[in-house]
């Protein structure tokens, strides 16, 4: 087989995608864990929601693999990779060899050593069969708490409440999703939570889930003291890179599968993409895990042409986070919260509590790196193109950007030239090849 892929999500899309633009024939596999077809994970919460039905979660019609000449070999665990005879074998028994070989396994979900969580009604919330079993819970429990205060658990709570549970999301940290936010978006996105009645407590989390003797969950007791009645828990701290069968196999890894500019990793034919690859940082220009949607996706169409035989480069991936509370809609992108008292840093702030309304914006030197919108993001487009190419913005520039006016005209004379040149590094497909 020339092309194996493990992992059926959006870093695999990509991945496919970008072999078909330089190999239009050559066979492709691809192993996935689950018995569904590559969905949408940040979708789930709607679904969870009851906003969309399951038809709206994939993430190409079926056509899409007939049509590019993909056989699916869905509900197969791959079990080891044997790096020098180029195979892998599955849970059944298989030993398929490869080319190569994209290892696009994601992350899993990190789950403390909390007392009681090993047991009935504790769910995590990264994957569909967890989603369809809340949403079946759902019709029959009245309350819940998740664990958790991130993208993740803050679209579990809102899910669930929107299906009419009552439901108390807990965040260790002083603030709601503490590395995309500071105090002031945090505040603007709790009071909306707290205006439709979610509750969120900040700076508490679970100590203990109690259990009856019979093993049916009770309650949670908290760091503070408190107990809180409920029928399910939801722990959504977050997920750590799935590098297991990586490292297992002899490929080199640290915080994720290390991978070059190029997405290959320390094996001859084996790549990484997504949420399981370190790969380069666009701002900081090391290597860094950043499980974002768009990054894995273009990951894997950097690592899929690559395999074909292309020689891009993968530009590095941009931390970035999007979500809207109930009609309040936010968005960070890049360094939010730079250290304290660097001079290299400077941050211009515009807040208006009754519009809720919020724009921050980080400058380093010359270069917008991060910025924050609450409420008004409709230039969040320009002001990530300030930071994904790190434009230099001179001084009227700057008092423009400041002024929440973002002009493509304020972009340099050659900047479509130098970072649309064909084959120099990849970005995003279907514009950038």
């Amino acid at each position: 087989m020339k092309y194996v892929i493990i992992g059926n999500g959006i870093a695999s899309i990509g991945a496919i995608e970008g072999i078909r633009k330089v190999d239009a024939a050559s066979e492709i596999l691809v192993i996935g864990a689950e018995d569904s077809p590559a969905y949408g994970r940040p979708l789930i919460s709607y679904l969870l929601a009851g906003k969309i039905g399951p038809d709206r979660l994939s993430l190409r019609p079926r056509e899409f693999y007939e049509k590019s000449n993909v056989t699916l070999k869905l509900g197969t665990t791959v079990t080891a990779i044997d790096i020098a005879a180029q195979t892998v074998t599955t849970d059944r028994g298989e030993t398929i060899g490869y080319e190569n070989l994209l290892i696009a396994t994601g992350g899993i979900p990190f789950t403390p050593p909390i007392p009681g969580a090993d047991g009935s009604d504790v769910y995590n919330f990264t994957n569909l069969a967890h989603a369809q079993t809340l949403i079946a819970k759902a019709r029959e429990i009245k309350r819940a708490v998740v664990i958790g205060g991130g993208l993740i658990g803050l679209k579990a709570g809102e899910s669930l409440f929107d299906r009419g549970v009552e439901v108390t999301i807990l965040e260790l940290s002083p603030r709601i999703l503490s590395l995309a936010f500071d105090e002031n978006a945090a505040s603007l996105a709790g009071g909306r939570l707290a205006e439709v009645g979610l509750a969120v407590r900040c700076g508490v989390s679970a100590k203990e889930i109690q259990r009856d003797s019979a093993g049916n969950l009770k309650g949670v007791h908290l760091t503070d003291g408190d107990f809180l009645q409920t029928d399910v828990v939801v722990i959504a701290i977050g997920v750590v890179p799935n590098y297991g069968l990586a490292k297992a196999s002899g490929i080199e890894v640290d915080r994720g599968i290390k991978v070059d500019d190029h997405m290959r990793a320390s094996a001859q034919g084996v790549f990484a993409a997504g949420d399981v690859a370190q790969a380069r940082d666009l701002l900081f220009g090391d290597d860094r895990v950043i499980p974002i949607w768009t990054n894995a996706y273009n990951q894997g169409f950097c690592a899929g042409k690559n395999m074909a035989g292309a020689d891009i480069r993968f530009i590095g991936s941009l931390a970035m986070n999007s979500i809207s509370f109930y009609g309040l809609p936010t968005i960070s992108v890049g360094t939010v919260n730079p250290p304290e008292g660097d001079p290299a840093y400077e941050v211009s702030i515009t807040l208006d509590e009754k519009k809720k309304s919020y724009r921050k914006l980080v400058f380093q030197n010359d270069h917008l790196v991060g910025y924050v919108l609450v409420g008004d993001i409709d230039m969040a487009g320009m002001y990530t193109a300030f930071v994904k190419f790190q434009m230099p913005i001179p001084e009227e520039a700057r008092k423009q950007l400041v002024a929440g006016a973002p002009d493509v005209l304020m972009w340099p004379d050659d900047f479509f030239r130098e970072t649309w040149n064909p084959g120099r590094e990849a970005w995003n497909p279907g514009t950038h090849e």
